[in-house]
């Protein structure tokens, strides 16, 4: 059981790093009704990964791995998690953006985003990715047992 929640918090970190790139990708190129809606798409399968992944990391905290404890005293792992926390916080500009276009493309409409805000969603989902870098990288120390 330990293997199965090992690869499912696998599996959805990278379906959550790639559903947030597909993001800055689109949200930077030119936006079409298409890309509005793909968009939207990958925003709601970024934020169900979100969820799995928070719900299957806290499993495996309790239940799968070395403990609560062992894991509340790791600094690794607060920084990890602090940072999950501050990407989630992160994540509700861009999804409040998108989320408001969808009257727009549910009447077959190219959504309309001023400059700045469009600059401001790369901007938060640029450093969305930067902090999972960082969260990587506690996740790097933690499997070697460092920064406790």
């Amino acid at each position: 059981m330990t293997t199965l929640f090992a690869f499912l918090h696998h599996l959805c970190a990278f379906a959550l790093v790639s559903a947030l790139a597909i993001e800055f990708v689109l949200v930077r190129s030119e936006l079409t009704l298409a890309s509005a809606r793909r968009l939207l798409m990958t925003d709601m399968v970024y934020g169900i990964t979100a969820g799995a992944l928070l719900v299957i990391g806290l499993l495996r905290v309790f239940f799968f791995e070395k403990g609560a404890a062992y894991y509340f005293h790791s600094h690794a792992f607060l920084t990890k998690l602090a940072l999950f926390i501050i990407v989630a916080l992160l994540s509700i500009i861009p999804t409040m953006e998108f989320l408001s276009w969808r009257g727009a493309i549910k009447a077959g409409q190219v959504p309309v985003i001023e400059a700045n805000k469009r600059k401001r969603v790369a901007a938060v989902i640029h450093a969305e990715l930067a902090a999972i870098v960082i969260i990587l990288l506690c996740a790097a120390i933690m499997a070697r047992g460092g920064w406790v």
